[in-house]
């Protein structure tokens, strides 16, 4: 049996993660997907305990004095962290594990769980990034805040294992689906008794 694997996707916000997630998701059955917790408010449309946990700040901290999360951070003046059971229980069922996460939540794991695969997502240049912002719902000055911190975010990218320019989104899911495949096989995560030749 595999162990499974742990696919980390992060992005400036506007440079489509989310979107790129849920399609992986749909493509592949071998894929599940960490909810994250966070204090921000809901956006239209999105649903507790599908697009995120939302949290008071009173819970949060509850649950980071738990240890009941394998990373969290500040991001945006809000918090943002990974619930650690429902990670852990996948991977030791041999399930891949999607999460969309900032840089900063993605270098805590990295610290932890080595084998994790970070693949940064980058928007096709700053032009494309600021309309896509522009065409959210966001207040302007939460948009002015996510565009600034956009280049610092961008300059994480080197540390991770890939990139992946999303200036066509099919193609962009195709490539990190590959990425997955290609990881998947590797023979780090095969249970080590498939490599040693049974005894005649």
């Amino acid at each position: 049996m595999r162990k499974g694997a742990l696919l980390i996707i992060s992005a400036p916000s506007g440079a489509g993660k989310t979107t790129i997630c849920r399609k992986l998701l749909a493509r592949r059955k071998d894929l599940k997907y960490s909810t994250s917790c966070t204090t921000r408010l809901p956006r239209p449309g999105e649903k507790n305990g599908k697009h995120y946990f939302f949290l008071t700040r009173e819970e949060f901290k509850r649950r980071i004095q738990r240890g009941d999360l394998l990373e969290w951070a500040m991001v945006h003046d809000e918090y943002y962290g990974t619930p650690r059971g429902f990670v852990e229980d996948q991977i030791k069922k041999g399930l891949n594990v999607i999460m969309a996460i900032d840089v900063q939540g993605a270098m805590s794991i990295r610290r932890k769980h080595p084998a994790a695969i970070l693949v940064f997502v980058l928007p096709p240049s700053m032009d494309a990034l600021k309309a896509r912002l522009a065409g959210r719902r966001d207040a302007s000055e939460v948009v002015a805040k996510r565009l600034a911190n956009s280049r610092g975010e961008l300059a994480a990218a080197k540390d991770y294992d890939y990139a992946v320019v999303n200036d066509d989104l099919e193609r962009a899911v195709d490539q990190i689906s590959c990425i997955l495949t290609a990881e998947t096989l590797k023979t780090s995560r095969l249970d080590p008794s498939h490599l040693v030749p049974a005894l005649a």
